[in-house]
């Protein structure tokens, strides 16, 4: 298949720039692949698909605020710098997207908050975008990390234009989140209310968490036609023994295995045995799911409405099948579905 199989007309007006009033108020689009049927649903509804003993996959990452607003010295210009990774705890180095990146060379002084409160130095220019900044704060590590919480910014999508509002840093955020490390949220868990979880619960259902620290690799454009061609960034994965022996007793009981989003699967996907059991893991993947793929280990997936060309849609599409997957973005767009990661859900069976 080739990038261009995955482009299709979305109207801006259904990128989601706000959540919903409550996390699951969102619509739910219910995907049947033996019948190629839709259901219109919303997200509560999704209890009622799920029975004792099938297992949910769910990424428990936490995002940390990596957007930090600061001026460069001497001409005071506005730079946004985004922390992509920690290098190295102890020298306070850090991998950043700076923008614009034309205005910073090694060696330039970047400030942040009132006067010196916080100040970062280049010292190298790894890519035409990237750059690698060591921050110059003399206090513990501790104290360093609450001054990048207090400064920095919730991470939202480029797509969202306005400000970060209060209420982002709460919803920008799954309610399981556990170990900070992302930069992205996992969007399909954002769809999870106290309430559902409970309801899940009283079913049944296991949660077997994995953590997969997402990168904005994820979201990185496509530019070959040929998918084959594509290399995606790599991202630190936990997957440990509490949610291997979950996730291999409910295969082994023929019970449904349900990875809540595309970082889920990409995590199960990663760390398969040969006889398509899941064996714990520790360490970095660059897995890209597109089609023809066959998966191992989940049946079922939970997912948002994902942009054209993605690296995310080609994986739907993988899972549910190319056709099926246009089909239902048609209707999706018909019946104002909302898109990407404020937007709605679907439900693949």
């Amino acid at each position: 298949m080739k990038l261009s199989h995955f482009n299709f007309d979305l109207p801006e007006d259904l990128l989601a720039e706000y959540p919903a009033d409550h996390r699951d108020d969102s619509k739910l689009m219910v995907l049947h692949r033996e019948t190629e049927t839709i259901e219109h649903k919303y997200f509560r509804d999704i209890v009622n698909y799920f029975d004792e003993g099938d297992v949910m996959v769910r990424n428990n990452t936490k995002v940390f605020p990596a957007r930090l607003i600061g001026n460069k010295e001497k001409t005071g210009a506005k730079i946004e710098v985004f922390l992509l990774r920690e290098l190295n705890q102890d020298q306070r180095l850090w991998d950043v997207l700076v923008d614009p990146a034309r205005k910073i060379r090694i060696g330039n002084k970047l400030y942040f908050g009132d006067g010196e409160e916080l100040v970062a130095e280049v010292i190298d220019n790894t890519t035409s975008r990237g750059r690698t900044l060591r921050f110059l704060f003399d206090g513990s590590y501790d104290a360093f990390r609450s001054k990048l919480h207090e400064m920095g910014q919730t991470p939202l999508p480029k797509y969202i234009k306005r400000q970060e509002e209060d209420f982002d840093r709460d919803r920008y955020q799954t309610i399981y989140a556990k170990h900070e490390g992302a930069v992205a949220a996992p969007t399909a868990g954002l769809h999870f209310s106290k309430h559902v979880l409970k309801r899940l619960e009283i079913n049944g259902v296991d949660m077997a968490d994995i953590t997969l620290h997402v990168g904005l690799g994820t979201f990185n454009p496509v530019e070959v036609e040929d998918l084959s061609k594509h290399k995606m960034d790599s991202e630190e994965l936990i997957i440990d023994d509490a949610a291997v022996n979950l996730v291999n007793r409910a295969k082994a009981n023929k019970k449904r295995v349900c990875a809540i989003g595309t970082t889920s699967m990409r995590a199960l996907e990663t760390s398969v045995s040969s006889s398509n059991t899941l064996n714990t893991y520790r360490g970095w993947t660059h897995k890209f799911i597109f089609p023809p793929y066959e998966f191992s280990i989940a049946d079922s997936m939970v997912t948002n409405f994902h942009l054209p060309k993605s690296t995310l849609l080609m994986m739907v599409s993988a899972f549910a099948g190319h056709d099926f997957v246009k089909k239902a973005y048609a209707e999706a767009v018909k019946k104002k579905y909302r898109f990407y990661s404020y937007g709605d859900a679907m439900l693949i069976l």
